[in-house]
């Protein structure tokens, strides 16, 4: 079966929420430690890492999650069209700027643009209606985060040449419950590949800095200074909420330069996710599942999946490539027939 255009799937109009996977040429492990050599390249997951962030208080696309790997990269991203429309003509034309600065200062960092240079791209309507979908754009996002990482990594080998194997793979996610599954997926790659024992100790995945600003809100008494801790923390703060609708709306409202919009994505608060999470983690151990539990979170009520077809949906996650639902017509025999739909993305 041929494949999909992946532009015939990822639609620059619409609000989608995307798996993207990128990964290392040839699988090496430019990112990690080089078994062949023992030469240590860990610290380009931190350039990753930093990008991301930076590139979220650029685009108009939200941050759901994320993993460094040694030799590959998982994030999660929502497009948001609807954002960007709200932005002034010359907001869109600062960011496209900070984008691709024509002078930096001495760091590296974007000079301050003056007004000609932003008049400049204001001055075409066409132009600056172009730039606006490439700023809600998932692709455009991945494209300037791999470009970036691959120009430094290069400079930093003395050499030319690929970095990342090829274009990005995408999934667009079409319920919460792919969405969720695949948040899970994503957070829990360190655990499954053996580099920690849990999420809190996985470095460089969005669960870790989730949880990192949830302990920091036990350092304030008042519900409202906690919320700020756990939505806008010094760690997550750019990384797009969990819950959707969360009780208290005082700390959501604040404004961010962090990131896109202030939306969440689940139905869950962060303590239930997180809770998810773990319970999902033990249970995908190899060979160490047996029996599902009868302790198995009630938010699997919610999403109208049973704990077989959850489990078969986050450990096979990573083996498709498509635009996924999980469907609960499945749940009858998680097993014998896979849990996703799929359309299959280039």
């Amino acid at each position: 079966m041929a494949r999909v255009n992946r532009r015939e799937i990822l639609s620059s109009g619409e609000i989608q929420v995307v798996h993207c996977v990128n990964r290392c040429v040839r699988r090496g492990f430019l990112c990690g430690v080089d078994e062949l050599t023992g030469k240590n390249y860990e610290h380009r997951r931190q350039w990753m890492r930093n990008r991301l962030e930076f590139l979220a208080g650029i685009f108009g696309v939200d941050v759901l999650g994320f993993s460094v790997m040694s030799n590959h990269l998982h994030v999660i991203l929502r497009s948001r069209p609807d954002v960007v429309k709200t932005w002034t003509d010359k907001e869109a034309a600062r960011r496209w700027w900070n984008l691709f600065p024509q002078r930096r200062n001495k760091d590296g960092s974007p000079a301050e643009p003056a007004d000609t240079d932003l008049n400049h791209l204001m001055a075409d309507e066409k132009t600056l209606a172009e730039l606006r979908a490439r700023l809600s754009s998932v692709s455009w996002f991945m494209r300037c985060t791999s470009e970036v990482i691959a120009r430094m990594a290069n400079a930093e080998d003395e050499c030319t040449g690929r970095f990342w194997e090829g274009r990005f793979k995408a999934t667009v996610l079409l319920d919460e419950a792919a969405i969720a599954a695949c948040m899970v997926y994503v957070d829990l790659n360190p655990v499954r590949a053996g580099l920690a024992a849990t999420p809190e100790k996985s470095d460089f995945t969005s669960a870790q800095e989730r949880i990192a600003d949830l302990k920091s809100a036990d350092d304030v008494t008042t519900a409202d200074a906690k919320d700020v801790r756990i939505e806008h923390g010094q760690k997550a703060g750019w990384l797009a909420p969990v819950e959707l609708e969360p009780k208290r709306k005082k700390a959501r409202e604040k404004c961010s330069s962090r990131r896109a919009s202030n939306k969440g994505c689940m139905f869950m608060t962060l303590a239930e996710y997180l809770q998810l999470l773990d319970w999902t983690g033990r249970q995908l151990k190899p060979g160490k599942r047996g029996a599902i539990p009868k302790n198995a979170p009630l938010i699997l009520d919610r999403l109208n999946l049973s704990a077989e077809l959850w489990l078969h949906a986050v450990e096979h996650f990573g083996k498709r490539r498509s635009a996924n639902r999980i469907t609960p017509a499945a749940r009858f025999n998680a097993t014998a027939k896979p849990a996703l739909q799929s359309v299959a993305v280039q």
